[in-house]
């Protein structure tokens, strides 16, 4: 079985972040964020992945190729023009060919099964498969409607009135039958495949109730990295063993002056902290520069921005 990682996103809801850096490339706990999700697609066996690519296209194919995943066949789709979720699958179909193939989203931090969805989905003899979770937030998120087995709603966007605890996790397993529901062009995936799907009565589910953090948004994006601990347990082993590296909240390539207080916090390589500085509750990606004294908390910075929670589109140019 082939993956599907949809990687060609501008990442606006992660901007200023993604001005200089690509949603997919975004570290969390010092990985790339994509490559959580190629770790345990290697550890389901998947070895075969297509990647779309658009924005900042150039920097993800070369942190790929550089870092070299043993054991992995990376195959890049690039989209001149973007073509969202369900164009760019519509685009990637011949390189599918005609199985069954796995479809994950690149901004979602988990501990998916792959290998059980694949079953669970392979068990049903349906067209689809989406993998959900359940959450008390599903209401606020976007919660889909399941019935018998069978999702029948998104948000309620086909007014049927049915909802649930659950939420989609952006990941998937389709047979070919999709792609005679999608556009060549731009379009979404929910309003042609899954509402084909569904309407046939072809879209079940399985659900996943353990890790699963969305890391589309600068508050969500913080949240995963100060759940270090639970990120690292559960998914440590899978990035270590594919990539070489386990998930770490200081990187040893940091400078950080010896008077300086790190509380909480998650600091990339090549971070240079000053004297008497005190960070608490934040994350610094790789090269930012924090002046003497700082006092930074709640923050998301990066060489060109910083951004608290208090002032979240203050640009404090740290570096």
């Amino acid at each position: 079985m082939k993956a599907f990682v949809l990687a060609a996103g501008f990442g606006t809801r992660l901007r200023p972040l993604t001005d200089h850096l690509p949603k997919p490339l975004v570290p969390v706990l010092n990985i790339p964020g994509l490559f959580y999700t190629f770790a345990l697609l290697k550890k389901a066996g998947i070895t075969e992945i297509i990647c779309n690519i658009h924005h900042h296209a150039d920097s993800i194919r070369r942190q790929i190729e550089t870092s070299c995943i043993p054991g992995l066949t990376i195959t890049f789709s690039v989209e001149p023009e973007i073509l969202g979720t369900g164009g760019g699958l519509k685009h990637c179909q011949p390189l599918l060919g005609e199985e069954d193939f796995l479809l994950v989203n690149s901004d979602i931090i988990t501990d998916i099964d792959f290998r059980e969805l694949a079953d669970a989905h392979q068990r049903s003899g349906l067209a689809g498969t989406l993998c959900l979770h359940p959450t008390p937030d599903a209401p606020s998120i976007g919660t889909v409607g399941v019935e018998d087995g069978l999702v029948c709603d998104f948000a309620n966007r086909r007014g049927t009135g049915i909802a649930s605890s659950y939420i989609y996790t952006g990941s998937a397993v389709f047979s070919p039958a999709i792609f005679e529901h999608l556009h060549p062009g731009f379009s979404g995936i929910v309003e042609t495949g899954f509402n084909g799907l569904l309407e046939r009565h072809q879209l079940g589910y399985h659900e996943h109730r353990g890790l699963w953090r969305d890391i589309g948004t600068l508050t969500s994006y913080r949240e995963a990295n100060l759940s270090a601990n639970e990120v690292i347990n559960r998914t440590g082993e899978a990035v270590e063993a594919a990539t070489g590296t386990k998930p770490h909240k200081i990187s040893p390539d940091a400078l950080i002056h010896p008077s300086a207080l790190i509380d909480g916090s998650v600091i990339g390589a090549d971070c240079r902290i000053g004297e008497d500085c005190r960070i608490e509750g934040s994350v610094l990606l790789p090269g930012t520069i924090v002046p003497d004294g700082t006092a930074l908390s709640g923050a998301v910075a990066d060489p060109w921005n910083c951004l608290t929670s208090g002032e979240p589109l203050k640009n404090m140019r740290v570096r």
